[in-house]
């Protein structure tokens, strides 16, 4: 739905005093419609857990800024509708919802008309529960149904002007296949990095995981929508893409002439769309992280150097148990091979610490697995049981003592690993892209190396959106270094 602003400006300037007598128009009455004009309403969009939800974010943002003329504001005090975009992937995530919901709750208590919605994977899971435990939720909505977001806004609407006893909350948890992205309108960024989603789901059903009950099974986008919508951030001048999926290796998108392109075809493809010189993507999964895909990294200059594939345990034991369907081995294998092409390339992944039954030799293989090989970075969490998930049936016999003392221990050795590669760039003259003004030291600007490290240095605002070398010359912290300006790379 479009908002008509009627601009009592134009009015003055096109309506002679003759014709304001004429209809009994004076100052005075336009200047009580300009008191009377709507005002643009805002929403504040919690966003929870994986960069997937970052991305629904901002199509959230999208969406209702395109239908309703809203805009996004961080200060919930203003803000007239409020969005949970949540994530069932962390500990007690539903009790950590209806937590914040309790706050959100005294809000509304104090502005009957604002709107409260509720969307992402916990929101999928729980449904109609959540209304029942939280009446004061207007509208619960899934990963898939966000573009139903204006329509379910309307009806919330209505149903605000019910007595709340009487009114009847909005869900839609539905899995309508990929029809959000047929109704999206164009991206709009404000930046020269943008995330675009190449598919939704997952079926790989890993015991541990939820992504497979609240996102869905794969579902690829088709090849041409996913090159449009880069041309289109490309046109509004992102330099950096980062493709996203829950599986993005088991990309199998349908090109115009009906034949299916694979993800390592679609990074070929990406890499030929003019202005997008870097491109990144997440998250992968070693079942399929192919040899085509390897390939693509000796081929492709603007696939950046760093890697990130989950691996969750070094136990082949425990991977049987977690339903992963590889073996150390040939993770170990495809590493191999990826570093034989691109020797810079640093890696990251995800761990689960005290998976039930793991042992102490279990977790020493995952240990020595981080040593051999050398992960940049990690994310690590402790193992806690994700409610309808093959695994929250096995007995979880791992203390949570013994779960910390191990998370602990792992944590230090990435993190040793992550000081050391930091560390290591003093001296050396890297490529970074300039994004912004460091809003923490005057004078500086932010960019982002191909390593993810941030680097700071003195520059002017001209070099916003370049990619230019910069040698780092100061160690920050674990994720940032300092640098001096070099030389600028290309020109926009």
């Amino acid at each position: 739905m479009t908002v008509a602003v009627f601009d009592p400006k134009t009015v003055q300037s096109n309506v002679t005093k003759n014709n304001l007598a004429k209809n009994n128009f004076t100052t005075s009455n336009i200047d009580n419609v300009k008191s009377t004009q709507p005002k643009t309403k805002k929403v504040f969009i919690e966003t929870q857990g994986c960069q997937m939800n970052v991305y629904d974010s901002e199509k959230m943002a999208d969406v209702l800024g395109d239908s309703h003329g809203m805009i996004v504001t961080d200060n919930i005090d203003e803000a007239d509708v409020l969005i949970m975009n949540t994530c069932s992937i962390r500990e007690k995530a539903q009790e950590k919802v209806f937590s914040q919901l309790g706050r959100w709750r005294k809000l509304k208590e104090k502005n009957p008309e604002l709107i409260i919605g509720v969307g992402g994977c916990v929101a999928s899971q729980e449904g109609d529960n959540i209304q029942a435990r939280a009446p004061y939720v207007d509208m619960v909505f899934g990963p898939q149904t966000l573009h139903r977001l204006p329509e379910l806004y309307e009806k919330s609407q209505s149903q605000s002007k019910v007595k709340p006893k009487n009114r009847i909350g909005v869900v839609d948890v539905s899995f309508p296949s990929i029809e959000k992205f047929d109704f999206l309108p164009e991206p709009k960024v404000q930046g020269f990095k943008a995330f675009v989603s190449i598919m939704e789901g997952c079926s790989k059903y890993c015991s541990f995981c939820v992504v497979p009950y609240t996102r869905g099974e794969e579902i690829s986008r088709p090849l041409d929508d996913v090159l449009a919508e880069i041309d289109t951030l490309a046109e509004q001048g992102v330099r950096e893409i980062n493709l996203l999926g829950q599986n993005v290796n088991g990309y199998r998108g349908e090109k115009a002439d009906g034949t299916i392109c694979r993800f390592s075809e679609l990074l070929h493809y990406v890499s030929h769309v003019d202005g997008i010189d870097r491109i990144r993507f997440t998250t992968s999964h070693p079942l399929e992280f192919t040899d085509d895909i390897i390939d693509a990294y000796a081929k492709i200059p603007k696939l950046v150097n760093h890697l990130h594939l989950p691996v969750q345990s070094g136990s082949n034991r425990i991977l049987q148990a977690m339903k992963r369907n590889h073996t150390i081995d040939i993770y170990i294998n495809q590493i191999n091979k990826l570093r034989s092409v691109r020797p810079d390339i640093l890696l990251s992944s995800d761990f689960i610490i005290g998976f039930p039954n793991e042992t102490d030799e279990d977790f020493n293989d995952t240990l020595q697995l981080a040593k051999d090989l050398d992960f940049d970075h990690s994310y690590s969490f402790i193992y806690s049981k994700r409610p309808g998930t093959p695994a929250s049936d096995l007995v979880d016999n791992v203390d949570l003592a013994t779960k910390k003392e191990r998370l602990a221990t792992f944590q230090q050795v990435i993190l040793d690993s992550t000081f050391a590669k930091t560390r290591a760039m003093i001296g050396t003259i890297v490529s970074v892209l300039v994004e912004e003004k460091s809003d923490r030291m005057t004078g500086y600007l932010h960019a982002t190396a191909e390593n993810t490290r941030s680097v700071v240095f003195i520059g002017s605002d001209a070099l916003l959106g370049k990619f230019v070398n910069v040698k780092i010359t100061e160690f920050i912290g674990p994720h940032m270094v300092k640098g001096e300006f070099v030389s600028v790379i290309d020109e926009v």
